[in-house]
């Protein structure tokens, strides 16, 4: 076997990527995120600044559609946002229209975190982040008109990782006032052990790049790959090397199958429903990193839609 079998439609999606300089760290998915979707003004837009764990203020910026702004009288479900960027770009103001496109196409409140960034600030800094915004959100849900116990994790990337490792530590630290109702991961980066061999014929598909990851971890962990053990690395930082999954909350997950990240996905997956935890797995053939985010796409919408169900049960 020479070559892996792309999806048709994504095929249009490779070239452009193909065609840009080199390195692209991230840019094509934001552009496909953000590009082809309009700034809605129906969607209601607040910041709120919390404390994290140890004392720094944290943004949190509050995304209500039209469908939640009009019901203050019921309590809701929301989502809690972490954003994609390899723990070391991005912002909540980055990806505005992708958050305000979430909001309005789940009909949920959307609260989304401006963890901060490593390597200026090294793990534990954004799952204590967002760990933090989980437990004002559950304590100050009555004002928001959520229900404390119908708050799911929900992040893409990086932004997966941490909604993982912060599903692990609120087990583990017992701090929250309810259980969380769910956390959802689209193509979650969980292990810095993945290495892909320089022969291997992923590397031609990739759009999140072992490169990438090479320079990323070492960011958010502070040590080289030859350095990195289980005990100096934090399973809240890399949520793949924690040996018990058990009692974590309900979990979905979807990559695409030409993603870094596929295997350490399918991997969790299995461990989580070995573990005991309810678990939905999604692997989209054919298509990398950023896939769901490209708007008339057969497969993108399938995502989306597998994504809206899923939240909307809770």
């Amino acid at each position: 076997m020479s070559s892996l079998k792309m999806d048709p439609e994504w095929g249009p999606v490779w070239q452009v990527f193909s065609s840009l300089p080199k390195p692209v760290p991230q840019t094509l998915e934001w552009q496909l995120s953000t590009a082809a979707l309009p700034v809605r003004t129906d969607i209601e837009e607040t910041k709120h600044t919390i404390k994290s764990l140890d004392g720094n203020n944290v943004d949190v910026y509050r995304f209500v559609p039209p469908a939640a702004a009009s019901s203050p009288e019921t309590t809701q479900r929301a989502l809690l946002y972490a954003f994609g960027g390899g723990m070391v770009a991005g912002s909540v103001k980055l990806w505005e229209k992708s958050l305000q496109e979430l909001a309005h196409r789940t009909d949920t409140q959307v609260f989304a975190v401006d963890y901060r960034l490593a390597p200026e600030n090294p793990a534990p800094a954004a799952v204590e982040d967002f760990y933090s915004a989980a437990k004002w959100l559950q304590e100050n849900a009555a004002q928001f008109n959520v229900d404390p116990k119908r708050i799911v994790l929900y992040g893409k990337s990086a932004g997966a990782g941490i909604a993982a490792g912060t599903a692990l530590m609120a087990r583990d630290k017992g701090g929250l006032p309810h259980k969380l109702a769910a956390v959802a991961m689209t193509y979650p980066m969980l292990d810095d052990r993945t290495f892909l061999p320089a022969d291997h014929l992923l590397h031609n598909y990739l759009i999140w790049t072992q490169e990438w990851s090479d320079l990323a971890w070492p960011a958010l962990l502070g040590k080289k790959r030859e350095e990195r053990t289980d005990e100096n690395v934090s399973i809240y930082a890399a949520p793949a090397r924690a040996k018990d999954l058990s009692g974590l909350p309900d979990a979905y997950i979807d990559v695409g199958g030409l993603d870094l990240f596929r295997d350490e996905s399918m991997q969790f997956a299995s461990r989580l429903q070995s573990a005991g935890v309810y678990v939905e797995f999604h692997l989209y053939p054919g298509v990398a990193h950023g896939f769901d985010s490209v708007e008339d796409m057969k497969v993108a919408k399938e995502a989306r839609a597998s994504q809206k169900r899923f939240f909307k049960s809770y």
